[in-house]
């Protein structure tokens, strides 16, 4: 497995990457997200909050959705094919965005109600008890489900959580 670091801008207090789309990607995404994050000193429940968003999105995505299609790039080269696009944002205003972008799937994102003794299906439930907002953005050919949670502890309106 290849993960590629995707280029950001200069002091920016971001961090991109491009992960195969596959099982094996989300152990990549979380490590490096940790590290990221644990540079920044964010506390470590908070940390610990956004692997575990990462996590769910992108099993997700490597469940359920297609992975980016490859497209020519500015200089006309191909993209590398069959990844999704991981990122997190540190923003001013003290709130951490994650996303994966990925190429989309037949249903949208929403949180599913299983039975006690279901297996799985409590992902996205999961995404909007620990998140502060998360939802899905629509653009041709991908589909980007994001969260965000205030970084350090509660923002300044109060920490709203949406109920997805």
């Amino acid at each position: 497995m290849v993960a590629r670091a995707v280029p950001v801008q200069a002091g920016s207090t971001s961090s991109a990457m491009a992960v195969p789309h596959g099982p094996a990607s989300v152990s990549a995404a979380r490590r490096r997200l940790r590290g990221d994050l644990g540079d920044r000193s964010i506390p470590e429940a908070v940390i610990d909050d956004a692997v575990l968003i990462l996590s769910e999105l992108l099993s997700n995505s490597c469940r359920h959705a297609r992975p980016l299609e490859a497209a020519a790039g500015a200089a006309g080269e191909d993209a590398e094919s069959g990844t999704v696009l991981v990122s997190w944002e540190m923003r001013g205003d003290g709130l951490l965005t994650l996303e994966v972008t990925d190429g989309g799937a037949s249903t949208r994102p929403v949180p599913a109600r299983p039975s006690v003794t279901a297996h799985g299906g409590r992902g996205l439930s999961i995404v909007g008890r620990l998140a502060r907002d998360w939802g899905v953005r629509h653009a041709p050919g991908q589909v980007t489900v994001w969260a965000e949670l205030p970084a350090f502890g509660q923002v300044a309106d109060g920490g709203r959580r949406r109920s997805a």
